[in-house]
């Protein structure tokens, strides 16, 4: 995330090493893939001092002037044709309290049936990846760390205390996290990194650790244009090591009606979330756009097997948005592309996980067959 909500940034400490790490300006609808771009000079701070003392280290990464802005992101993407928003900034602050009120909501489905499952099998899953000594648990997009603790608590049951790194764009998340898990665990230690998946993973591998778990859950990998799915989970593959595993949580494509119901609930916090771009932009860029004068719009689309989500302006509008110094035109009836959500079959993500290095240890998956958990180890490293 190019900016990030300075409220999480209280605990800074001064500037840690420098580090290289590639950018991935994900989720961009029908785009090519920018992990080939020059890459961003990252700063990564820590603090120490938080809830815990010992027991926790914040990193916070703060991207260098060779990085795009959310000025620069908004002013490429909202005068392009088609018009997009990198879906990367849901997650301010209020995106992030709305994406957790989503994950309750009946009609998605994706966080309770997930939860479901890592509760059925977290003691196979631990047995399986430890192979007999203690594991590092990472989580790359981490939010609340709720389904998490299922793990967390397997974890602590088997090897007695643990070290827990989530890695999420959202400082503020992180610390709320931080906080619950410290006063519930007190043998966990937490190394909490508030920046994109791509700059947490490089930060992770200049540390010594022992064997990693590495959660990739929540179906986030459906969020990345196909290409772009298949370099990141190369990209997770190059920073692990023989005996390190990746679980990783992906939606399965079934009834179009349920899977659009997800994306549009009937309470109408998904079409928050969604018209919250826009107020973001109203707030850190002055800009003027009217939340009712846009509809929340929701569909699956059997081509491309994925549920997209567009915001679709109701009237003929020019809206101003001050810090770019220019008028943004719609038509009555043109949409602003936010998110794709690609939907996989098991044959799928079986392949996938091939073609980026891995090879399948288990996996599981809910009675109606509609979520996927899947156990990966690095191709070629030894079985028990």
């Amino acid at each position: 995330m190019s900016r990030h909500d300075v409220r999480g940034l209280s605990l800074w400490r001064g500037q840690g090493q420098e580090l290289l790490a590639p950018g991935l300006d994900h989720r961009k609808a029908d785009r090519a893939a920018t992990l080939g771009q020059p890459q961003a000079r990252t700063l990564v701070g820590v603090s120490n001092a938080a809830v815990g003392s010992s027991r926790l280290r914040m990193d916070h990464a703060l991207r260098g002037r060779k990085a795009p802005s959310f000025a620069d992101d908004v002013r490429t993407s909202l005068w392009d044709v088609p018009k997009w928003l990198p879906s990367k900034y849901f997650y301010d602050e209020r995106g992030s309290e709305l994406f957790e009120r989503i994950c309750t909501l009946p009609e998605y489905y994706l966080t309770s049936t997930e939860a479901q499952i890592l509760r059925g099998a977290a003691s196979e899953i631990v047995a399986e990846a430890s192979m007999g000594e203690d594991l590092v648990l990472v989580e790359l997009g981490s939010g609340s760390s709720r389904k998490t603790q299922t793990l967390i608590a397997a974890l602590l049951a088997a090897q007695g205390r643990l070290l827990y790194v989530p890695i999420d764009i959202s400082p503020t998340i992180l610390h709320q996290a931080a906080e619950r898990l410290l006063a519930a665990y007190p043998t966990l230690r937490i190394v909490g990194k508030a920046m994109e998946h791509e700059q947490g993973l490089a930060a992770l591998s200049l540390e010594q650790q022992g064997p990693k778990l590495v959660l990739f859950l929540g179906s986030s990998l459906g969020n990345y244009e196909p290409a772009d799915s298949e370099r990141f989970l190369r990209e997770i593959r190059r920073h692990l090591g023989p005996q390190d595993h990746l679980l990783l949580g992906a939606d399965l494509c079934h009834d179009p009606a349920v899977l659009e119901a997800a994306y549009d609930d009937p309470t109408g916090v998904t079409a928050l979330f969604n018209k919250n771009l826009l107020e973001r932009i109203n707030r850190e860029l002055g800009g003027r756009f009217s939340t009712e004068s846009f509809d929340h719009l929701a569909f699956f689309s059997p081509e491309k097997v994925r549920v997209e989500m567009h915001l679709r302006s109701r009237i003929d509008q020019q809206v101003p948005i001050e810090a770019i110094g220019e008028v943004v035109r719609f038509s009555a009836g043109e949409t602003i592309h936010t998110e794709n959500c690609y939907k996989y079959t098991r044959e799928q993500l079986t392949t996938l996980a091939e073609v980026c290095g891995f090879a399948q240890v288990t996996s599981w998956s809910d009675p109606p067959d509609r979520f996927s958990v899947q156990l990966l180890r690095p191709r070629g490293a030894s079985l028990r």
